[in-house]
């Protein structure tokens, strides 16, 4: 990154892999070739996912990596506002609420803040959506999921978020946007869709910093 706010160098610019169509109409995996509209990847055909979409701005690598590792544990606050503007071209029509993904109070003491708040707040201020950050809670205090496989991260997290007393009248029939840093197994972001649809929101729609493509796993 460069001494300017919010800017890249021409190395790390060109390293980044921007995400967008044509990609899956269910979960907007990246296809590499056009499919026809309304294709489905074959994940979301054997097994639709709960949540209605999945959307990042850039593929999770050296670079988002870098970005990401820095906001969470550096304490670079201002990377937060980094990449709400990359995310901001892909924020879903129709939005009327973000929501961001919630830490347990143990993390929040610990780290201070909680990385995806910072990211929907950023939001927020250029879309004008309102951010609800208490609406969705962490009951359950989870291990860290860095090398846990796909059963092991949905079992880690399953049973650890609720909502907040009043939720449901601020999600009934709502177009909700979930906001994250980086997307990995899909196991947290599929967790918090059940939660908020059963609490009434009509569509919940998972918007983060960087999306893990293939084998490659997030520190």
């Amino acid at each position: 990154m460069t001494a300017a706010d919010h800017r890249f160098c021409a190395r790390c610019w060109g390293s980044l892999r921007f995400l967008g169509p044509p990609w899956c109409a269910r979960c907007q995996l990246p296809f590499e070739f056009d499919r026809g509209e309304g294709a489905h990847c074959a994940e979301c055909l054997a097994e639709p996912p709960p949540h209605d979409g999945v959307r990042a701005a850039v593929a999770y690598g050296e670079v988002a990596r870098e970005v990401a590792l820095k906001l969470k544990y550096s304490g670079r606050l201002a990377c937060a506002g980094t990449m709400a503007r990359a995310m901001a071209r892909l924020m879903p029509e129709g939005a009327e609420l973000l929501v961001p993904v919630p830490l347990h109070r143990w993390r929040i003491w610990s780290r201070g803040f909680n990385q995806a708040a910072l990211i929907a707040a950023a939001l927020s201020k250029t879309s004008g959506v309102p951010v609800e950050d208490a609406i969705l809670r962490r009951t359950k205090a989870t291990p860290v999921l860095r090398g846990l496989g796909v059963r092991g991260r949905a079992k880690a997290v399953a049973g650890a978020f609720a909502l907040a007393n009043g939720a449901k009248a601020r999600l009934a029939g709502k177009t909700v946007v979930l906001i994250d840093d980086v997307h990995t197994s899909g196991a947290t972001a599929a967790v918090c869709a059940r939660v908020l649809k059963r609490g009434g929101a009509d569509k919940v729609i998972l918007l983060c910093w960087a999306r893990v493509l293939g084998e490659e796993a997030p520190d």
